[in-house]
């Protein structure tokens, strides 16, 4: 494995394929601001933000197998340990917006020392556990966290115009998409693919089980600390509903309806959802009633999700040729 991964990662990308699809999907991006309203640019920018965390999800359960309940927590350890750096240490934004990624990072390696080794449902639960409690923690320890009152943050550009914010958002959201191609045409992708497959059979080959799964799971926490530290820095207020469970569900909705194990399924999928997320708010908690009703749908006709529907529909469309 190490040997593999000594070898530069760009040389598995076609990146001229990469440029074409940038360029393709860039310009109609590009200007989304100039033909929609701020409200809209507004629900673009969550919705880039939901991507960033379904890709990072992605990349752990869809592709190597991990089924965590703690993306949502990552993120919201990225976007406190920013603000809180900046509240009571007034320290500035290019050292406390690395810091939050960092404290993801960490944290979702310590996370994963300690429940990596367990399957399946015992992993869920222990995660699920990890971020309930960081929820807690966050609302108890009112004094230094500000609980439900509220953490505020400063803006990332002294302003919160949507349209700022959306470029930013798309452009790292872009990056994070295209970090995830690049691993998963390393070495390192195909042996995450094999643990997924079967980890009995990837040990017995050599593969280093434990070390392509901490992998994973620190580089995913890294993406939504990331998430969590724009998302701070664009709300402005921090509280701990960023921890409640609904935001997993959310994410999981947006994977398995854009397609678990897909590249390019939470791209499709993170959008529309979070669109029909906005519109739904009005009827409080009916939303997620409609969510499950969509995802029961998704899942009984296209099994694969979004992206599956399509690469079925492109091989129809070739054999027909």
């Amino acid at each position: 494995m190490s040997a593999g991964l000594t070898k530069e990662w760009g040389a598995f990308v076609d990146w001229r394929r990469v440029a074409l699809v940038a360029v393709a999907a860039g310009l109609p991006l590009a200007a989304v601001p100039l033909v929609a309203g701020e409200f809209v640019v507004h629900v673009m920018n969550i919705g880039a933000y939901y991507v960033i965390l379904a890709v990072s999800w992605n990349l752990l359960a869809g592709f190597t197998g991990q089924f965590s309940l703690a993306q949502h927590a990552f993120a919201a350890v990225g976007a406190y340990t920013s603000g809180l750096l900046i509240y009571h240490l007034k320290t500035p934004l290019f050292v406390s917006i690395p810091a939050g990624v960092l404290a993801a990072a960490l944290g979702g390696y310590l996370l994963g020392r300690l429940v990596l080794r367990m399957r399946t449902i015992y992993l869920s639960i222990a995660t699920w556990a990890f971020a309930e409690t960081y929820r807690i923690v966050l609302t108890a320890a009112y004094e230094f966290t500000r609980g439900d009152l509220g953490l505020s943050v400063p803006s990332l550009y002294g302003h919160v115009r949507p349209a700022t914010y959306y470029y930013t958002f798309v452009a790292v959201a872009a990056l994070c998409v295209l970090a995830t191609h690049v691993i998963l045409r390393s070495p390192v992708g195909y042996f995450m693919r094999a643990v997924k497959d079967d980890q009995m059979r990837a040990q017995s080959l050599g593969v280093d089980t434990t070390r392509v799964k901490l992998f994973a799971f620190t580089v995913s926490s890294a993406m939504a600390g990331l998430a969590g530290v724009l998302y701070a820095h664009y709300v402005l207020t921090l509280t701990p509903a960023i921890v409640d469970f609904s935001e997993m569900a959310k994410i999981i909705i947006i994977v398995v309806i854009g397609g678990l194990g897909h590249f390019i399924g939470p791209v499709l999928a993170a959008p529309p959802i979070n669109f029909l997320s906005t519109y739904l708010q009005a009827y409080g908690e009916w939303s997620m009633v409609v969510f499950a009703a969509v995802v029961i749908v998704v899942m009984r006709s296209y099994p694969a999700g979004l992206a599956g529907l399509i690469e079925g529909q492109l091989r129809r469309w070739r054999a027909r040729r």
